[in-house]
């Protein structure tokens, strides 16, 4: 299961997602799908804007985690 923990790393500088959406030019929509998981899929090019703007890496915004039953 792939988490993505963009509330978090939003959360850490107190900004809102309208914010996020403004300083990527990422729809409002698509920052809200992220953010409560919603999302089943995202660019590459959103992805790398997301990063950019929270100076983060990749995986400080998704990670696996492992699935118990998949793995057995």
């Amino acid at each position: 299961m792939i988490r993505v923990l963009l509330s978090t790393r939003i959360g850490e500088r107190r900004w809102s997602q309208s914010k996020l959406a403004k300083m990527t030019g990422i729809r409002y929509e698509t920052i809200n799908d992220l953010y409560h998981e919603f999302a089943e899929r995202i660019s590459f090019e959103n992805l790398d804007k997301i990063c950019q703007a929270l100076d983060c890496d990749i995986t400080d915004i998704l990670v696996r985690v492992p699935n118990a039953v998949l793995d057995e």
